[in-house]
């Protein structure tokens, strides 16, 4: 059976249990197409709730996104609470913000139910501004903390020092909600939950057709089928075509992300905090401490689905760029992956038609949404809420196409360009 590509994740993943193909027909309630974080809660809800349950997956649990990415927990959305309300209403808008927040409880609540010691959850995450926007900062937080009972704590420029030795950053606010851990365990974790609660995973087992049958579905894989009286289609950024208006209704979008050898006592002239640091750049950086005294870094995005000759010489440069003591540092490995964007930057969550669901697009902010996400359609399929539909408003837009890559790109430099002038009109003289 074909393995994970190369990750820290996969280097330190705590079981590699695989999963067989589908080689029988079989019949029941819910099949998910995608073993993806999205579709993995979605399973894991409905076999909660007494639902016989498969999982069908093209190559392994997690194989995507899902298993490869910073592993930051943070409520929130890929967009912010503005553009939100210019498709819906202030109190949907908020309702769906506390959501993300309960997203977040989730992935908590999984990993304790479950005692996923190979989880390595590391409470905090610092959000870091490259100048000068203490006012700006304190007004965030003054909101969210008031709207929606958070507790952000604003960082001066001499407290975020104290913890970065980086003349990049300003300042900086603190989610002692948020965390940070190893995706790729929490999703394996999952998936043997979902086979001990009654259920079937099925890795390399590509959904080939999807087709109406009675009241149910049938979907068509190479050995066998799957009858159901409800399909769920959580593939995210490497969904194929199986449901074409799906397919054409999101952009698959890389990002990139690098591992260091270990640092030794540089690593603390360089970190000196248990938090995964972001900050607030169009795709900006991502990193944190792991293993010790590595530091696993990400960013940067492009349209291009193919990887770059040097990814680990594109992130490289962003990472002695922030920290200049880090330049002789080598790389030990590097690795991208695919993530799923809407065009309003918001998950696309629902219903497609009778007993055919939708659980996908959660790049940017993925691991409380897809929470949430699998939970209102589980609740969806058993009837429990209609949650899923507060997400109504945030449709599947069509992506353009190969223009909508092209002016994603393009979208993506200007703001790059506007980050760089914003950034050196905040310089300070010394610096």
């Amino acid at each position: 059976m074909a393995g994970y590509i190369d990750t820290y994740y996969r280097r330190s993943l705590a079981n590699d249990a695989a999963h067989a193909p589908l080689a029988r027909d079989i019949a029941v309630d819910v099949c998910i197409i995608g073993g993806g974080l999205a579709g993995l809660t979605t399973a894991l809800e409905c076999a909660r709730a007494g639902r016989k349950v498969a999982v069908i997956e093209r190559n392994r649990i997690a194989w995507g996104a899902s298993g490869r990415n910073g592993g930051f927990v943070t409520a929130g959305y890929a967009t912010g609470l503005e553009n939100m309300e210019r498709r819906v209403n202030r109190e949907d808008a908020e309702t769906l913000y506390r959501m993300s927040i309960e997203g977040v409880d989730i992935v908590r609540g999984n990993i304790a139910a479950l005692a996923i010691a190979g989880a390595d959850v590391t409470p905090g995450i610092l959000r870091c501004i490259r100048y000068d926007g203490a006012d700006g900062l304190k007004a965030y937080r003054d909101e969210m903390n008031t709207r929606f009972g958070e507790h952000l704590e604003f960082r001066d420029r001499a407290a975020v020092q104290a913890d970065l030795s980086s003349s990049s950053y300003h300042q900086g606010l603190y989610d002692p909600d948020g965390f940070h851990f190893h995706p790729l365990n929490y999703a394996c974790a999952v998936g043997a939950e979902i086979v001990r609660l009654g259920g079937s995973i099925h890795e390399e087992t590509p959904a080939i057709t999807l087709s109406p049958q009675g009241a149910g579905h049938v979907v068509v894989t190479p050995a066998a089928k799957v009858t159901a009286q409800h399909v769920v289609l959580a593939g995210g950024g490497y969904t194929d075509g199986i449901e074409r208006g799906l397919a054409r209704s999101f952009l698959p979008i890389a990002t990139y992300v690098l591992l260091t050898e270990r640092l030794g006592s540089l690593l603390q002239q360089t970190i000196r905090t248990k938090a995964a640091i972001g900050d607030d750049r169009r795709a900006g950086d991502y990193y944190r401490v792991v293993d010790g005294d590595r530091i696993l870094w990400g960013g940067r995005i492009t349209t291009r689905t193919a990887d770059p000759q040097d990814i680990a010489g594109l992130l490289r440069r962003e990472m002695v760029g922030t920290y200049p003591q880090l330049k002789d540092v080598k790389v030990e490995l590097a690795w991208s992956g695919l993530m799923s964007y809407a065009k309003h930057l918001m998950p696309q969550i629902g219903k497609l038609g009778e007993g055919l669901w939708h659980c996908t697009a959660f790049g940017g902010h993925g691991m409380n949404t897809t929470a949430i996400g699998g939970k209102v359609i589980a609740e969806g399929i058993t009837g429990a809420t209609d949650r899923y539909r507060l997400f109504a408003p945030f449709g599947l837009d069509w992506n353009g196409g190969p223009f909508g890559r092209i002016a994603v790109q393009l979208t993506y430099w200007s703001l790059q360009a506007q980050d760089a002038w914003r950034e050196r009109g905040n310089k300070k003289p010394g610096r």
